[in-house]
């Protein structure tokens, strides 16, 4: 599983990228919602895990780009607030955490998306 994991925190990024990476997850780390979009244009990700609370360009705003291109994407969007309903609108495939989240809880959420990558017959 190739993930795109976007947060501008250089010591969150660094720390909780290398944590995510397990046997099969492949993590590609920036800082910005910006880069993340010029590596969506080089690399093709399965899961785009980012802090919505960024310099420039929102991570929800990414999300809604990226889920333009590909609405079967999977979106794991990371902020210090409650989306309540909006996050429905945004698509069966998006899932939040709310910070400070404990890793065993985007852990968890990461095997649950793997697992149904597995499942899910190529488009």
């Amino acid at each position: 599983m190739r993930i795109l994991y976007v947060e501008d925190n250089e010591e969150l990024r660094e720390t909780i990228g290398m944590l995510m990476e397990l046997e099969g997850r492949f993590i590609t780390k920036c800082a910005t919602a910006e880069a993340a979009l010029e590596l969506e244009t080089q690399e093709t990700f399965d899961v785009l895990v980012t802090d919505v609370s960024l310099p420039g360009m929102s991570g929800t705003d990414l999300a809604r780009k990226v889920l333009a291109k590909d609405p079967t994407r999977w979106v794991v969007l990371c902020s210090g607030y409650q989306f309540g309903a909006a996050l429905s609108s945004l698509g069966p495939r998006v899932r939040a955490l709310v910070k400070p989240f404990e890793l065993e809880d985007l852990d968890a959420l990461l095997a649950e998306i793997g697992a149904t990558l597995k499942t899910t017959p190529a488009v």
